[in-house]
């Protein structure tokens, strides 16, 4: 069994010491047009972090015993080397864009993941704003294990991009030189991330890497301010609520439904799906269109979510 650190664990300190730093940014550099802190958000943010590390514990003893199961019946094996670690990284994060961008196209999944997107304020608590229910994440790394990759990496490749994506949860970072914002995930395509105007929506689902948000079509730019939460805001500050209120909403569309048919749509189909209209109004936007729209400006989950 390869010996790798909890890279998120030993992340902590520094999560602390930026936080406070960017609280004291906005103390020192008030900024009237950003978001900011607010202490009633930032509590919840933190509460639902903690939280999920308790029923994280709790999903990875099954997850883990599947992970377990597929490795040992693949009769591929992929070594840790200086070589293959990064390699896998890069795997890792082509996987978590599928992940990231099921868990918004897909409401059920949505249920899970619009917590993290529940927050109307944008900081380094935003990312510290994790679901309890990350059992929907472990599908999509199946095929990592069944390649050989053996589980113990599969935990520390997630959480080494759920280390990376902390810093890109600020308003206090502007855009960066071209060629990083080129590549990689960076607070300025993260900002779009958290959008919630029409042409933002659904966009930059990339965790350390951009270049999947341009090669599939989910790209785009962030050309003016963001507003930030859900197209329908939750307004609570009840971290059980902010965990539950999807799945509630689901469980009353499902018994309001008149078919079958009807039922698996309001599970199954994007958020914001109706059979009348196609969409209505929930707390998401429809799925991304291949190409950005005209006047566009738009965790995680992993085997061990504590940020996104």
């Amino acid at each position: 069994m390869p010996h790798l650190p909890d890279v998120v664990l030993w992340s902590v300190p520094a999560f602390v010491l930026l936080t406070v730093v960017e609280m004291v940014s906005y103390r020192l550099h008030p900024d009237e047009d950003a978001a900011g802190y607010e202490a009633k958000d930032a509590a919840t943010s933190v509460g639902m972090g903690l939280g999920s590390l308790v029923f994280d514990a709790l999903w990875k003893i099954p997850i883990v015993a599947i992970y377990a199961a597929i490795y040992e019946l693949t009769p591929l094996r992929i070594p840790v080397l200086w070589w293959t670690l990064p390699l896998m990284l890069l795997v890792q994060d082509f996987f978590y864009y599928w992940s990231h961008r099921g868990h918004h196209v897909i409401r059920v999944l949505w249920a899970c993941h619009v917590v993290h997107h529940s927050s109307e304020k944008f900081n380094l608590t935003t990312a510290l704003r994790q679901p309890w229910t990350t059992w929907t994440v472990w599908p999509f790394y199946v095929p990592m294990v069944a390649l050989g990759v053996h589980p113990a990496v599969v935990a520390f490749t997630s959480g080494a991009n759920l280390v990376y994506q902390f810093w890109v949860h600020t308003e206090r970072v502007g855009k960066l030189p071209r060629p990083f914002e080129f590549v990689l995930n960076t607070p300025s395509h993260h900002r779009v991330h958290h959008a919630s105007q029409g042409g933002y929506l659904d966009r930059n689902f990339g965790g350390i890497l951009i270049i999947w948000d341009r090669m599939f079509g989910s790209f785009v730019p962030e050309t003016e301010r963001p507003v930030y939460g859900l197209t329908k805001n939750i307004g609570t500050y009840n971290p059980l609520r902010v965990a539950t209120h999807e799945y509630a909403a689901i469980a009353r569309d499902v018994r309001a439904a008149d078919s079958w048919a009807e039922r698996a749509g309001r599970i199954f189909r994007g958020p914001g799906w109706s059979p009348a209209a196609g969409r209505s109004g929930t707390d998401a936007a429809p799925a991304p269109s291949p190409s950005p729209a005209p006047t566009a400006t738009s965790a995680a989950p992993s085997v061990e979510e504590t940020v996104a």
